[in-house]
Parts: structure tokens; C-alpha cells; sequence
């Protein structure tokens, strides 16, 4: 029997994944690359941290950034509003 997928992750450039269950803190996901244990509950539909990410670093989801770590995040964190700021950068009126 094969095992349930539990998340996704879109593309290989990608430093978050998307759970498409509800994971709990200690689990072990692996994705044939890197093992990530979570630090917390990640809800179904939410994301996590492949890898750490420093304070301002961009978030990569679709291949491309979706926003910037607010904060360090390390590898097996829940990524999301609390913890990511958006990507806008402010324009310069000339």
C-alpha cells in the first residue's frame, strides 16, 4: 500500500511546501531530498519551511517569491501571515 501524500511542493526552486492534510509538530516529512521535522501544527492548505530563512529573505513558492521572512524562520516552521511580510517594495516618486 502506498503511503498518503501529506504536502506539495511546486517547484524545485521552492523553499516552502504546502501540507494537503493537517500535519502535527514532530512529524517527520520527507520529500526525497531533505527530512524536515515540524515545529508546530501545520493546517491543511498552509505552508512550512523547507529549509531555514532569514529576515527578509524572500519566501519562493510557484518558482517565484510570494513575500519576505518578517522574522528568522527556521526549517519546519509554519509559514504565514505571522511570519511573512508582502513583497511590495515602495517606489521612489521622482
Amino acid at each position: 500500500m502506498s503511503e498518503r501524500r501529506q504536502f506539495i511542493i511546486i517547484d524545485p526552486k521552492d523553499n516552502v511546501a504546502t501540507a494537503i492534510v493537517d500535519l502535527k509538530a514532530g512529524d517527520r516529512v520527507e520529500d526525497g531530498v531533505r527530512v524536515v521535522v515540524l515545529a508546530c501544527d501545520i493546517p491543511f492548505g498552509h505552508k512550512f519551511a523547507l529549509a531555514d530563512v532569514s529576515e527578509g529573505e524572500y519566501i519562493i513558492k510557484y518558482g517565484a517569491p510570494i513575500g519576505r521572512a518578517a522574522a528568522v524562520i527556521c526549517r519546519g516552521d509554519h509559514v504565514h501571515v505571522h511570519n511573512v511580510r508582502d513583497i511590495v517594495d515602495k517606489v521612489r516618486k521622482g
